[in-house]
């Protein structure tokens, strides 16, 4: 046997542990939601279940709610996703230069991720509350607004204040990742750039940029399958307000609200199926771009 083979299969001797583990804990529960999303199950007697097919899965696409719940998650990824990629860039960019109390800074621009969402959630509900939030406070302390707005109860605003604690908590962690990918750049090429005078904006399209782009694609792509299935900060925010309302959120509904055992597993297979099939594409473009 080849050494090899002898470290792959050692791999795998190592591996199988917690790939069983995994398959108990995560397969079999994701198994049973798919079996219940082709039956009319309820939540109060889910035994008494009746195979419906793929009526459950035809009905949540004639849903205008469950598209508008598509809707509202994808502005919400894309949104949060843009606006952290391009402000931790710029976060990691200036905790990558020399200077005292580097560490010390580090450290302290990750309390906002090092919160839990629900406890981060439920403080901005508090501040941005029209009656004593410190949010409408301000504002009307400089004169931006003249009356209180409540921030989350409003369409016009509700979805606006949700993307905005996102991206205030999950900052840090771009930065975070992308700093990391900044200490592995070559520093032979910004010592050439130096001598050769390249101005730096010139040097950060033309030497970060592309030497950073794998970092930068691997944490997108990880913020961005985070995103889409986002519950806990819209619903301690939001509740089910149906300007708001994530795909996750809307399965919850159906399941926990209404009792749909059946159809609301349909609408968790489908979430799961849409994250699925993003990360798929996503691996097949990132393998052709490399090939190319």
């Amino acid at each position: 046997m080849t050494l090899q083979k002898q470290r792959v299969r050692w791999a795998w001797i190592f591996l199988a542990p917690m790939l069983l583990v995994l398959a108990f804990v995560a397969g079999w529960p994701l198994l049973k939601t798919m079996a219940y999303g082709f039956t009319d199950a309820s939540l109060i007697n889910p035994e008494s279940a009746q195979f419906v097919g793929f009526d459950n899965f035809a009905f949540l696409l004639q849903d205008p709610y469950w598209w508008a719940s598509v809707w509202n998650t994808v502005v919400f990824a894309v949104s949060s996703v843009f606006l952290e990629t391009v402000l931790g860039l710029i976060i990691a960019l200036a905790l990558n230069a020399q200077f005292r109390g580097r560490g010390g800074l580090r450290a302290a621009i990750l309390i906002p991720w090092a919160i839990p969402t629900v406890v981060s959630a439920q403080m901005w509900n508090w501040m941005f509350n029209d009656v004593f939030g410190v949010i409408n406070h301000m504002l009307l302390g400089v004169g931006l607004i003249q009356e209180p707005i409540a921030w989350t109860a409003s369409p016009d605003t509700a979805l606006l204040s949700i993307i905005l604690v996102d991206v205030w908590k999950t900052t840090p962690f771009m930065a975070l990742l992308l700093l990391a990918g900044l200490q592995m750049l070559p520093k032979e090429c910004y010592e050439s750039a130096r001598v050769d005078g390249v101005h730096p904006v010139k040097v950060f399209f033309k030497v970060t940029l592309p030497l950073l782009k794998p970092a930068l694609m691997v944490a997108i792509i990880f913020r961005l399958l985070d995103a889409l299935r986002v519950f806990d900060l819209v619903y301690v925010m939001s509740g089910n307000n149906r300007s708001t309302m994530s795909m996750s959120v809307y399965a919850r509904q159906q399941l926990i609200d209404f009792g749909g055992l059946g159809f609301g597993s349909a609408a968790a297979t489908l979430i799961f199926a849409i994250i699925a099939l993003f990360t798929v594409v996503y691996l097949m473009a990132a393998r052709v771009g490399r090939e190319n």
